[in-house]
């Protein structure tokens, strides 16, 4: 069973092969030095990434993570919901609409 939020909703634990493709395929997750900066205002595919496999991994929990990002839980929990539907594309924020209005994708 996976870690529940303080709202009910659940954090899925990833594989390895998860935390690698965020940790530029490295074997295990990279110290808290690699993650974006505290202060991250500009949030690129990457970075978002990078949260989302470090905590998935162990690495931070979802707490310390919101707290570290000023993220809410809500929007953690969405940049995971697209990364398991969409992949790393669908972090990108030209895409939100067309992943809420289940439009497909054209390919690039």
């Amino acid at each position: 069973m996976y870690p529940m939020t303080p709202d009910g909703n659940t954090v899925r634990q990833a594989s390895s092969s998860d935390a690698k493709d965020a940790f530029s395929r490295s074997e295990t997750p990279a110290p808290l030095a690699s993650l974006p900066p505290a202060n991250t205002k500009r949030w690129v595919i990457r970075r978002k990434a990078a949260v989302v496999a470090a905590v998935r991994s162990g690495f931070l929990t979802l707490e310390d993570a919101c707290q570290r990002y000023t993220l809410s839980t809500e929007e953690f929990l969405s940049w995971q919901r697209l990364i398991e539907r969409h992949g790393m594309r669908g972090l990108r924020a030209t895409r939100l609409q067309d992943y809420r209005a289940g439009r497909p994708l054209e390919s690039t």
